[in-house]
């Protein structure tokens, strides 16, 4: 089953690729199945993006539409990460990848930075993810891809809950953080603007879907209270594609635990409204 934002058959004319990695081995949380994400998401575009009149379909578009040609090349293995991510880069495409795991991320920013040099890191999440103690897992992805970034133009974007050890790592490299009680406080657009005067010109996203709130993002690996309104995050997002980004990921959509597929419904909007702002 393909994304219904898909609308090209060709990998070659393509402008963005999407791509399922349904890989959940570098998990270490309670909830499991995050590798059903990438299927279900592309499952519920078809149902609840679509809307069906007699014998037609029709897509429900973000505003003002979609003008890119958007491939959707399925699922892999992790193993083939490096080979697929480095075969789409090469191409001047857009990777739009759907975990899994968030410890795919690791080896998407690795392979893009062989490419492309250091990247500003844009990273989405409840959590830093910047365990140093131990290396490889869902835990440590930020750790993990120190060599790969820079560090001076990336920026951590709804971090509520950091392990002291993860909070020694933040202020041992002087890392930006925007926590939701900082976006609260100064409003949307003065924290739009904080983020894009932080970053470079290589910029990629991570986006773990539990920075935002359970309220709104209940089918998620990891929740966590207190977390972005979904159309904070949105905003956020969009600002960030607009200014020009070299690949996302979506990451940690867990929908065992989802309610009535909400999660899974807004990682697709989510993918709709990045697709529109390029």
């Amino acid at each position: 089953m393909k994304i219904c934002w898909a609308n090209t058959d060709s990998f070659d004319e393509a402008d963005i690729v999407i791509i399922g990695i349904p890989d959940e081995s570098k998990s270490h949380s309670l909830r499991k199945g995050t590798s059903e994400a990438p299927h279900k998401i592309r499952e519920i575009s078809s149902i609840r993006d679509t809307y069906k009149r007699g014998s037609d379909i029709s897509l429900g578009l973000p505003f003002p539409g979609i003008n890119r040609k958007v491939y959707d090349y399925g699922n892999i293995e992790r193993s083939q990460v490096t080979e697929v991510i480095d075969k789409i880069v090469s191409k001047s495409k857009i990777p739009i990848s759907i975990g899994g795991d968030h410890s795919i991320s690791a080896e998407i920013i690795k392979s893009i930075s062989k490419k492309r040099g250091p990247l500003s890191l844009v990273y989405f999440d409840a959590h830093p993810d910047f365990v140093g103690s131990m290396r490889g897992y869902y835990g440590s992805v930020f750790h993990d891809v120190l060599p790969f970034i820079d560090i001076k133009s990336s920026i951590q974007i709804g971090v509520r809950t950091p392990e002291q050890e993860e909070i020694n790592n933040i202020k041992k490299y002087d890392l930006s953080v925007i926590t939701p009680f900082d976006i609260a406080k100064n409003g949307i657009m003065e924290t739009e603007e904080t983020i894009l005067n932080k970053i470079g010109k290589n910029t990629y996203i991570s986006f773990d879907m539990d920075v935002i709130d359970p309220a709104y993002a209940p089918g998620v690996s990891v929740p966590v209270p207190l977390g972005l309104r979904n159309i904070e995050a949105i905003i956020l997002l969009k600002s960030l594609v607009k200014k020009g980004i070299l690949g996302l990921d979506i990451m940690e959509v867990c929908p065992n635990y989802d309610i009535k597929d909400r999660t899974s419904h807004l990682a697709s909007r989510m993918i709709a409204e990045v697709i529109s702002s390029l």
